[in-house]
């Protein structure tokens, strides 16, 4: 096996802030996970668990509380900003609001750690922020005030100050947090074709689990008592989600790959029929509180609820009473009456 390059490289560490009289607070300790380049790493824990905390440290706003916190081999501390700056780039959680700023002014801002004194930009700046702009599907946007786009066009802005700012990593504070669904997955697939394509090493947190599972190559997964890392597909098949948000409501359901609230089953259903609507009515008549069986379970029992979907048709049989639906809502409301 080819030993590849850890760029973001955490060895027993430790994270923390600073309390009263510049003492640390230790927040989580014995971190050992890592990044490689071209992989896009989804961060993900419950709130409050240190998330912000780990990877500002990451990006040197803040020291580690011990342990090593290595960008290319290098303690992070140990580089000057303007170095820093040249190899990583950070977008935060909180909405930029700027007035009198263009999306290009703002993308242009990605240059500094290359321009002179006074910031000024050349040709060769300029073709590189326009080059940003496109990239996340901006282009037409470069004259608009930040202040009058949308929360994900905004969003996207700043992705682009990272791409003008050319750096092998970039770090993202839940970069999809305030967004609509639609743009949720937009940004995402915006950072993992920059990983796959470009061969950034992006690293985001994010409570979007579903999202994370899709596009992520690899998650660093933080629990109470540790940080496990993996293949999205290995944290499921090794039990490693099923202790995040565990609780008598809550349950991970590595077949689904998703969480599911737990619920009391009223009656057993037996569903039968093919394709999408066979998927979506048996989603439907879980979520109504029914277990859904197999035919050998539901042999020669009375209270079982036979359902048979032939689209866009359904059939219901219960005892001796025959019932058809032409939608899931009637459907739905019928199995709540029984």
């Amino acid at each position: 096996m080819i030993q590849e390059e850890k760029i973001i490289a955490l060895n027993d560490a430790a994270i923390g802030y600073k309390g009263k009289a510049n003492s640390m607070k230790v927040v989580k300790s014995g971190i050992s996970v890592y990044a490689l380049k071209g992989e896009l790493v989804a961060l993900i824990g419950g709130n409050g668990v240190g998330k912000s905390t780990l990877l500002r440290t990451i990006a040197g706003f803040q020291p580690s509380a011990g342990g090593q916190v290595q960008i290319r081999g290098k303690q992070v501390n140990a580089y000057r900003e303007k170095e820093l700056a040249l190899m990583m780039s950070f977008v935060s959680t909180e909405i930029i609001r700027v007035p009198n700023l263009s999306v290009f002014d703002l993308v242009s801002l990605g240059r500094y750690p290359y321009t002179n004194w006074f910031g000024k930009l050349v040709d060769e700046d300029r073709h590189i922020v326009e080059e940003a702009i496109r990239s996340v599907g901006l282009q037409g946007y470069e004259n608009r005030m930040v202040n009058y786009i949308s929360d994900g066009e905004r969003q996207k802005a700043m992705i682009a100050r990272t791409l003008a700012q050319d750096t092998d990593v970039i770090v993202l504070d839940e970069p999809t947090a305030f967004l609509d669904l639609s743009n949720k997955y937009e940004i995402v697939h915006i950072l993992h074709e920059l990983a796959s394509e470009k061969g950034k090493t992006i690293l985001f947190s994010t409570h979007d689990l579903t999202t994370a599972i899709a596009e992520s190559d690899r998650i660093w997964l933080m629990l109470d008592e540790s940080v496990e890392q993996g293949a999205p597909e290995d944290l499921i098949l090794n039990g490693n989600f099923e202790s995040l948000f565990h609780n008598e409501h809550l349950y991970f359901d590595p077949e689904k790959g998703d969480f599911r609230f737990r619920k009391q089953t009223k009656r057993k259903a037996l569903v039968t029929g093919s394709g999408i609507a066979l998927d979506w009515t048996i989603k439907a008549v879980e979520r109504n509180g029914y277990q859904v069986i197999d035919s050998a379970a539901a042999n020669g029992q009375e209270a079982v609820v036979f359902i048979d979907v032939v689209y866009p048709e359904w059939t219901v049989k219960h005892q001796a009473q025959t019932t058809k639906f032409s939608s899931l809502l009637p459907l739905c409301r019928y199995l709540n009456g029984l």
